[in-house]
């Protein structure tokens, strides 16, 4: 299994609309073969001075999938595809973190 947190981060104040296309494209990255969680998530409000947060305009992807042949074919798949031209314009950065079980 791996494991993914990507990190994104959006141009200042797009946060909320390249949310919204990434949370339009998760029932279909849900029903692809081999995906078992996929889901943007925030900073958690009022967590105190230990918390490295990620900041307004950046949100975390965490996702699982059963196989490296999954995620890459997750990638190209074409509704991945129009979701990055829906917010290629949007985005500033991003970094994609894919982990495994020692």
């Amino acid at each position: 299994m791996l494991n993914i947190v990507a990190i994104i981060t959006a141009k200042p104040g797009m946060r909320g609309a390249v949310l919204e296309a990434f949370n339009a494209n998760v029932p279909a990255v849900l029903a692809e073969d081999g995906c078992i969680e996929y889901a943007a998530v925030v900073d958690a409000e009022g967590m105190g001075g230990f918390q490295a947060r990620l900041g307004d305009d950046s949100f975390a992807v965490i996702e699982k999938w059963e196989s490296k042949e999954a995620l890459m074919a997750h990638a190209v798949s074409p509704h991945m595809k129009e979701y990055g031209k829906k917010t290629k314009d949007m985005v500033a950065d991003k970094a994609i973190h894919v982990l495994t079980a020692p």
